[in-house]
């Protein structure tokens, strides 16, 4: 599996979570069935205790605040049709009673063959005495950046080629299989090759050929 946050979740829980509050965890939701998974660190944050609960829609949506479900509700119908990142800032009741602001910060992630399966990121704790604003600006930030690549490359590849977005995603992807490298590591190379090359007479040949070598020089950059 590509899972293209993996790492970056446990970068957030190892910056945020300090002392027994354990202020951040990850999620994964996959599309198909509607399966949540919850890291331990949000299960706590749930006022559960580890491995006491399983996860559903229900049960996440019981969980906001009254005044937060419909958008949280409109959030996951949205992602699950338009398969897309998101972000939002809504409040959540524990088993307890107790009302947490959480900011919820989730991005695609692919199968083998490159086909979006589902979505997974973190729960940060933004409550009071919680995680500080600034790391998780921070935080928030790093992920932005990290998947800037791959919107970059989409970017390029429909201004030089003249198509669509979904088109593009559906190039970078069949690349990616092609040559079996991850999608992000081949989009980043794409993006930085078609910058290095601007925009010239020869241009469309120069971007063509960068296209499709850029596995050759993203696979050197991973293995260095």
């Amino acid at each position: 599996m590509q899972w293209e946050l993996d790492g970056q979740t446990a970068n957030v829980e190892q910056a945020l979570a300090g002392g027994a509050a354990q202020p951040a965890g990850w999620f994964r939701f996959y599309f198909t069935d509607e399966r949540w998974e919850w890291s331990e660190q949000v299960q706590r944050m749930h006022g559960y205790e580890p491995g006491s609960v399983t996860p559903t829609t229900e049960l996440v949506l019981a969980h906001k605040h009254p005044d937060d479900r419909g958008h949280v509700a409109a959030t996951i119908d949205q992602i699950v049709n338009t398969r897309q990142a998101f972000s939002t800032r809504h409040r959540i009741v524990d088993t307890g009673g107790n009302v947490r602001e959480v900011v919820v910060v989730g991005d695609r992630f692919f199968d083998d063959d490159g086909d979006v399966v589902g979505t997974h990121g973190f729960y940060i704790d933004v409550s009071p005495g919680q995680a500080d604003e600034d790391i998780v600006s921070a935080k928030l930030a790093e992920i932005s950046e990290n998947r800037a690549g791959i919107e970059q490359a989409k970017g390029m590849l429909m201004l030089v080629y003249g198509i669509s977005d979904s088109a593009a995603f559906e190039l970078l992807k069949w690349l990616s299989q092609e040559a079996n490298i991850k999608l992000r590591p081949l989009a980043e190379q794409v993006a930085e090759d078609f910058r290095s090359a601007g925009l010239r007479h020869d241009a469309q040949t120069k971007f063509d050929h960068l296209l499709l070598t850029a596995h050759q020089r993203a696979t050197q950059a991973d293995a260095s």
